[in-house]
C-alpha cells in the first residue's frame, strides 16, 4: 500500500471543491453560506444533506453521514483510502509519487488488470452478437421474458454462439495466450476435449461488481441444454460469495432498503418495473460475505425469494446471516407467483409495492413457519410449538427487544402474555444461561442523560469554534483541550486549539482526515455542525455561551475528581485551583 504524507493528502484535498465534486452527484441549491440537497445516503423527501465550501466537509442533519471529500468517496462509491487519493488526484492534474511493487505483487495486479480487460471484450462480444442474425434466439427468449430493448442495454445482456469456440477464437484474435484465457474462466482447456468455450448457445448476462467492472458471466442455455443456468468458476478477479448481481445500479438506489432475490431476471424485472434497488446472489447461498457488502450499503433487507419449499429454506438460512451484522430483514410474500419476476408480470409494480408494505417481520416469518412442524389442535403438539418458540426467543439479549416479541408472538397466537415470558424464563432456567433482569435505576437514567447533555455541550462548543474564529481568544482563557472528557472530542479539541494557535484559523476538513476510518470520520464531521439554536440578541448570545463553559468546566472538574489518587497531591491542587477560578467564571460577565 502506498504511503502519502499528510502535506500531499492536504494538496490533493485542497484541489478538490467539495461543492465542484459532490454536485456530480447531488443537485444542490446555495442557501446562506451553505448547500443543501437530497441526501444521499437514505431517502428524504426534503434536503437535509449540507455542504459547507467554508468547512469543506458535507453533513446530513437525518441521517448523520458526514466527513470531507474523501469520506464522501468512500461512502458513495465504496472506494478504498487509496482509490479515493487517485481519483481526486488525477482530477486535479496531480501525479502522485509512484511506489515499488515486489514482483510478486505485480505479477499478481498485471494479471487481474488483464483478466477484467478479457471479461469486459467478452462482454462487449456477447452484446454484439445477441443484436446480430446469429442471437435471434436469445433475442426472442428476452422479448419472450417482456424486457424492453433500454433495460437489455441497461444490463448489458448478450448471446454466446452455438459454436462451442466462437469466443476462444476471437480472444485468441485480440492477442491473449492461452493460459490467462483459461484463467478467465471463459475457456475451458483439457487433453482430451482440447479448447472450448465455457458459455455456448446461452443468453448471457454479464455480472458486474460495485463499480461496473465486469468481474463474471451467468448464461442461460437456449433449448433443452444442462445445466439449464451456468455461472463463471470462481476466478482472481470473481468471487461468488462477496458480490452481488445488479448492486451496481441498487448502491445509488434512493430507497433506504435493498431487495435480495434468487435470480438475475428477478433483479432485472424489478428493475424495469421501476424497482432499482433490487440485488441477488450469485448462483449461491447467502454468506456472511454478502452480508457484510449489503451492510456498506443499507441498514435494511427484504427478502423477496421465490415462494415454494427451496426458497423459505434459502430465507431461513438468509435470516440469522443478514441479522449477525446488524441489518433489519423483512420478508415479502410472493404468493400465489412463484417468484418476483413472474408477480410482476402478472400483478404489475403497484401490486408489488404492496407487497413491501405488508412485508412480514423476518422472526414471526421465522415462528410461522416453525408452527407448520405442530399440530396446535393437540394439546402436547401446541406445548412443544411454544417451548421452541421461548428458545428462539432468547436468541434476543436485550431485554425490551425481547419482551417485544414475546408481546408480539403473545398477541398473534392468542396467549397470555406473562405465561409466554414465565416460559421463556423457564426455558432459560432450564438451559442454564438465564440472568434475572435488574431493575434499571432511576439515577443510572439519570447519568445516562447527564453523560448526552455533556456531550451536546462540547459539540456545541467545537462547531461554535469552527464556525466564528473571534470565539477563539475568549474560550481559550477559560477551556483547554484537556476540558473535553470523551477521547475522539479531546483529539479534535487538542488540533482545533494547535491550529489556531498556529495560524489563527481551522481547517476541519484537514482534522477530519486525521482519522482512519469512516465511522469516527462521521462522528468528527457532528462535532461540527452541532444544531445552534437561533438567538436573537447579544446578551442571549453571551448568556448560552457562558452557560456551555460552565457545564464543561463542572464536567471536566468531577471527571479528574473522581479519578485522582487521593495521595496526588499535585493533582488535587489543580482541581481546586480550577473550581476557583469555576467560581470566577460564574461570577463574571462575559463579552463577545
Amino acid at each position: 500500500m502506498p504511503f502519502y504524507s499528510d502535506d500531499l493528502i492536504e494538496e490533493v484535498r485542497q484541489s478538490n471543491d467539495i461543492v465542484d465534486v459532490i454536485g456530480n452527484y447531488v443537485r444542490l441549491k446555495k442557501k446562506g453560506s451553505s448547500y443543501f440537497g437530497l441526501c444521499p445516503f437514505h431517502n428524504e423527501k426534503t434536503g437535509s444533506f449540507s455542504v459547507s465550501p467554508n468547512k469543506q466537509m458535507y453533513y446530513c442533519f437525518g441521517c448523520g453521514a458526514g466527513g470531507n471529500v474523501f469520506t464522501f468517496l468512500m461512502q458513495y462509491e465504496n472506494f478504498s483510502f487509496k482509490e479515493s487519493m487517485e481519483y481526486l488526484a488525477e482530477r486535479a492534474n496531480i501525479t502522485l509519487p509512484q511506489y515499488e511493487m515486489t514482483a510478486e505483487q505485480k505479477m499478481k495486479a498485471n494479471e487481474k488488470a488483464v483478466l477484467l480487460e478479457i471479461n469486459k471484450e467478452a462482454a462487449k462480444y456477447f452484446y454484439t452478437l445477441l443484436r446480430s442474425p446469429r442471437g435471434e434466439m436469445a433475442s426472442k427468449y428476452f422479448e419472450k421474458r417482456q424486457l424492453s430493448p433500454e433495460t437489455m442495454r441497461k444490463f448489458g445482456l448478450g448471446y454466446s454462439d452455438q459454436y462451442s469456440d466462437d469466443l476462444y477464437r476471437y480472444l485468441k484474435q485480440k492477442g491473449y495466450d492461452d493460459e490467462i484465457l483459461r484463467q478467465s474462466g471463459l475457456i475451458t482447456i483439457k487433453e482430451s476435449k482440447g479448447v472450448y468455450d465455457r458459455f455456448w448457445n446461452r443468453a448471457m448476462f454479464p455480472i458486474m461488481d460495485a463499480h461496473n467492472k465486469v468481474i463474471g458471466f451467468g448464461g442461460r442455455v437456449m433449448g433443452d441444454g444442462e445445466p439449464k443456468y451456468l455461472n463463471s468458476p470462481e476466478t482472481k478477479v470473481f468471487d461468488k460469495g462477496r458480490n452481488l448481481y445488479g448492486l451496481n445500479f441498487a448502491r445509488a438506489s434512493r430507497r433506504e432498503y435493498l431487495l435480495l432475490c434468487e435470480g438475475y431476471m428477478d433483479v432485472i424485472s424489478l428493475h424495469q418495473a421501476g424497482f432499482d434497488n433490487a440485488v441477488a446472489s450469485l448462483g449461491t447461498a447467502l454468506t456472511s460475505g454478502h452480508a457484510s457488502l449489503l451492510k456498506r450499503y443499507t441498514k435494511a433487507v427484504y427478502l423477496t425469494y421465490d415462494s415454494d419449499g427451496a426458497g423459505v429454506k434459502a430465507a431461513l438460512r438468509a435470516i440469522p446471516i443478514l441479522n449477525e451484522v446488524g441489518i433489519t430483514t423483512k420478508v415479502i410474500n410472493m404468493k400465489p407467483y412463484k417468484d418476483p419476476d413472474e408477480f410482476i408480470k402478472n400483478l404489475g409494480a403497484e401490486e408489488y409495492e404492496k407487497r413491501i408494505q405488508q412485508a412480514e417481520n423476518s422472526f414471526m416469518f421465522e415462528i410461522r413457519i416453525l408452527q407448520d412442524n405442530f399440530d396446535l389442535n393437540d394439546p402436547d403438539g401446541k406445548t412443544k410449538f411454544f417451548q421452541e418458540v421461548a428458545k428462539k426467543l432468547l436468541g434476543f439479549s436485550e431485554e425490551l427487544e425481547r419482551n417485544n416479541y414475546i408481546e408480539a408472538v403473545a398477541k398473534k397466537y392468542h396467549i397470555s402474555y406473562e405465561d409466554l415470558r414465565k416460559m421463556v424464563v423457564n426455558m432459560a432456567i432450564k438451559l442454564g444461561g438465564y440472568k434475572r433482569p435488574q431493575e434499571i435505576r432511576n439515577s443510572h437514567t439519570v447519568k445516562k442523560q447527564r453523560e448526552d447533555g455533556m456531550r451536546q455541550s462540547q459539540k456545541l462548543m467545537l462547531t461554535w469554534l469552527i464556525e466564528d474564529e473571534k470565539l477563539y481568544p475568549i474560550i481559550k482563557k477559560y477551556i483547554s483541550p484537556s476540558d473535553f472528557t470523551q477521547e475522539l472530542y479531546l483529539k479534535v479539541a487538542t488540533e482545533v486549539f494547535s491550529q489556531y494557535e498556529e495560524s489563527g484559523v481551522v481547517n476541519a476538513a484537514r482534522i477530519i482526515s486525521m482519522f482512519d476510518s469512516e465511522e469516527e470520520q462521521r462522528e468528527v464531521a457532528s462535532l461540527f455542525n452541532a444544531k445552534i439554536q437561533k438567538l436573537s440578541s447579544k446578551s442571549d448570545k453571551e448568556k448560552a455561551l457562558k452557560e456551555t463553559v460552565i457545564r464543561i468546566k463542572q464536567n471536566s472538574i468531577s471527571v479528574r475528581s473522581n479519578a485522582l489518587d487521593p495521595t496526588d497531591l499535585k493533582g488535587l491542587m489543580e482541581v481546586i485551583n480550577d473550581k476557583k477560578e469555576l467560581e470566577n467564571i460564574e461570577k463574571m460577565q462575559f463579552s463577545l
